[in-house]
């Protein structure tokens, strides 16, 4: 998810089966497709209007999808850029998704909340669920006072159960009629991953 009230997107289905010091290098994993976590750059808008514009993309998403590169230059400016860990995800170093763990404040700072999108071009290769064991291990280290990462889910995305599962992260529950988007109230699975979990082996 991106903020703390309603997210601009929820954790969106993958077909296979926010003030820091932001990092100076590129965090990668190991596997013959190089995946990579990067902060976002304006140069960045075309390939991140490829996924926002695509209403198969954007099904589970709180928003609807872009029509207007202007609207998605001004969101990109104002709340991506600025975002505390807001970063793309990169296959062989071009953007392919994006990835967010979006801060909270007072007593409830030792939670964020995980979201991500990714290009439907790329759903069914394991791409996403390797993204967020990355995210998981990178933004505990970065953020050390962040304690618990939440991800909520909706029930009918049955596909990106999977890719937090497979990441690593605890299924707590389904929380009932806990969001209202695009028209009507959702039922969303609640998962968690600790800073003293340990993720699969990628």
């Amino acid at each position: 998810m991106a903020e703390t009230e309603v997210p601009r997107f929820l954790l969106k289905e993958e077909e296979e089966q926010q003030q820091v010091t932001q990092p100076s290098e590129e965090v990668k994993a190991a596997s013959p497709t190089e995946i990579s976590l990067r902060t976002f750059e304006l140069s960045d808008l075309d390939d991140y209007m490829v996924w926002a514009s695509d209403k198969r993309v954007t099904r589970f998403c709180s928003w609807d999808a872009y029509t207007s590169k202007d609207d998605l230059l001004k969101y990109m400016t104002e709340t991506v850029l600025p975002h505390p860990w807001f970063r793309a995800v990169c296959v062989d170093g071009r953007p392919v998704g994006a990835i967010s763990v979006a801060l909270n404040s007072g007593n409830d700072r030792c939670r964020g909340m995980l979201g991500y999108v990714l290009a439907f071009e790329h759903w069914g290769r394991g791409i996403m669920t390797r993204a967020v064991r990355m995210a998981a291990v990178s933004v505990f280290r970065e953020l050390p006072e962040l304690e618990r990462v939440e991800a909520l889910v909706d029930v009918e995305n049955v596909a990106s159960q999977r890719v937090v599962e497979k990441a690593g992260f605890l299924r707590e529950g389904v929380l009932r009629k806990y969001l209202f988007m695009k028209g009507r109230s959702r039922d969303m699975v609640i998962y968690s991953f600790l800073a003293t979990d340990q993720p699969p082996a990628t």
